[in-house]
């Protein structure tokens, strides 16, 4: 019979992993604006017309990337982080392989709770009393992390910190860091921009 191995208090501490730095870190910054820029006529939300769209689902149904994206994630997770809470609908996607790739918790958080069921805001793992760090998959003006950031809160957890796979650059990092949380990004909108092509948001 095969015994279980107990696994110890899921707490993440900071390892140093080089290959989320130089031309391997490059190389994924091209992988991800070659497989989410579309091009064609896109309407926005702000009801301007673009002929590039990034689109992030893109990314996130690729599972070889997805995995890879979550792996140099990885090395952004704050010391002492117990929980990852993943926001609907992209951070799910992201917050499951960010698991599987530092062994730590998974909640899902909500919009809005729903009326049936265990009517939760925050499914998966608990929250109250634990230090969470938010995952989403992109972000703009950062009014969804900031919204559900005080959910997580009135819930009981710590939030200080949140990790996004896009920074866009638009006054997400500077909205949250008034509630005071530290957004860590694996790419910013610059960095895509870099790869060689601008992604339109």
């Amino acid at each position: 019979m095969l015994g279980i191995r107990a696994r110890p208090c899921l707490v993440r501490k900071r390892q140093s992993r080089a290959r989320i730095r130089g031309v391997k870190r490059d190389h994924l910054a091209r992988q991800v604006v070659a497989t989410a820029r579309l091009t064609g006529d896109f309407t926005l939300r702000s009801g301007r017309v673009a002929h590039e769209y990034f689109d992030k689902y893109q990314f996130e149904a690729d599972p070889v990337l997805l995995d890879g994206l979550a792996e140099r994630m990885a090395d952004l997770v704050p010391d002492g982080t117990e929980v990852l809470a993943g926001l609907e609908m992209g951070g799910i996607a992201v917050v499951t392989a960010l698991g599987r790739h530092t062994g730590l918790p998974c909640a899902f958080v909500r919009k809005t709770a729903k009326s049936y069921g265990t009517a939760r805001l925050a499914e998966g793992a608990a929250v109250n009393g634990r230090t969470v760090l938010v995952v989403e998959d992109v972000v703009t003006s950062g009014g969804q992390v900031v919204l559900s950031t005080r959910d997580l809160r009135d819930l009981g957890a710590r939030v200080d910190a949140a990790v996004c796979v896009i920074d866009r650059q638009e006054g997400g990092a500077e909205a949250l860091a008034a509630e005071g949380v530290t957004l860590h990004a694996l790419f910013t909108r610059a960095d895509l921009d870099r790869s060689g092509r601008t992604p339109a948001s």
